[in-house]
């Protein structure tokens, strides 16, 4: 393989405090973030959910002549108010358009005409005021195309309409607590085997490296998404999970180099056969999720809205999932190894100098087993 850093020497591990302390200054930062927005009267969730995890309006739409396009409806609603629309076109009907918005907060501020069910109406039943609207406000967007053909009169009919709103429900939460709570217990059970195979593999101070390493990703993710409210959608679920393949199959590279190192040189500290072996994994680790990164990038910039979550997800959590590697998931295992051979040498020494103290029949004080 081609190696871009020869005969580096980089001390890794002298650095973990900084690495450490990076770490637990973004997650308290987040977790001040999800806290302080939601229990701040008046303020925001602690996450932007999208409208997979909190249901909303679908509208579908119809255009006479030239359909604008998903950018230009998306724009258009953006001007009203709406972040976090879903613009679906329709593969057999190319002149209509699937419009799915997340819930409005205060259905009162919509305004039905005539022909529609009032605010008395709307105030018993809260489905139909929520269909309102939304409905109202995609209406408020798409009049920038032109006017809507309303009532029952056709599209056809006319003559100056752009647009007409041919059918409007109300869509449930994609992502409902079932389901959340059946994606968490995968995730964790995918964890624990993650941790069991590389504890019979290898150690299982590396199993316990490499899945704290793997739970700081996406904390760290999920900081990101808190602070800046990017959206979170069914498409961030899948990046974390992702995310979580990449972490751990990077630390396992570093860890089989260990292994190795450790087989051909029996002198040197645990300490230097790790910066050794992450020095020697340098320049994979650089080609792969440099990489990986170029793609991603592509897709933040050349994305467009639909890929974003997506693509900020993937950016974050991979840069987090390289550095994680590193800087937590190597000292992670080498400390508790450390540990856990101090405990043993002590132990040893406890036990021979019971022994000697045995046999001259002197009586020896015990002290405990820690530094």
């Amino acid at each position: 393989m081609f190696n871009f850093f020869q005969n580096i020497h980089i001390d890794w591990l002298g650095k973990r405090r900084v690495f450490i302390a990076f770490s637990i200054f973004i997650m308290l930062a987040g977790l001040a973030s999800a806290l302080g927005r939601q229990f701040t009267p008046g303020g925001s969730d602690a996450f932007n959910l999208g409208v997979d995890f909190k249901g909303g309006t679908v509208v579908t739409a119809k255009f006479k002549g030239n359909k604008p396009s998903d950018d230009e409806i998306r724009g258009a609603l953006n001007k009203v108010g709406v972040a976090d629309s879903v613009i679906q076109a329709s593969t057999d009907k190319p002149d209509e358009v699937l419009i799915k918005i997340p819930l409005i907060e205060n259905t009162e501020a919509a305004q039905p005409s005539a022909a529609q069910p009032t605010n008395e109406q709307n105030a018993e039943n809260p489905l139909a005021a929520q269909v309102q609207a939304g409905r109202t406000t995609v209406k408020n967007a798409l009049d920038t195309f032109g006017k809507e053909a309303e009532g029952e009169n056709s599209l056809d009919s006319v003559t100056n309409a752009a647009y007409k709103i041919i059918g409007t429900d109300s869509v449930g939460a994609v992502a409902g607590s079932q389901l959340r709570n059946q994606a968490v217990s995968a995730t964790l059970l995918g964890l624990v085997g993650i941790l069991f195979f590389i504890a019979f593999r290898y150690d299982w101070t590396y199993a316990a490296g490499a899945v704290i390493a793997v739970f700081h990703d996406v904390i760290m993710v999920l900081s990101f998404f808190s602070i800046f409210q990017w959206e979170i959608n069914l498409t961030v679920i899948a990046a974390i999970l992702t995310i979580v393949g990449f972490s751990v199959n990077d630390s396992i590279v570093i860890f089989d180099r260990v292994r190795e190192n450790l087989a051909f040189n029996r002198t040197d500290s645990l300490f230097k056969i790790t910066n050794d072996s992450i020095n020697q994994t340098l320049s994979r680790t650089v080609i792969t999720a440099g990489l990986v990164l170029l793609s991603v990038l592509a897709l933040v910039i050349f994305g467009g809205e639909v890929l974003r979550s997506f693509s900020l997800a993937l950016l974050v959590g991979i840069t987090l999932g390289t550095y994680s590697t590193i800087a937590i998931a190597s000292p992670i295992a080498i400390w508790w190894q450390d540990k856990l051979g101090a405990a043993k040498t002590k132990l040893i020494e406890v036990q021979k100098t019971e022994r000697l103290a045995s046999a001259s029949r002197r009586s020896v004080s015990r002290r405990p087993i820690a530094r």
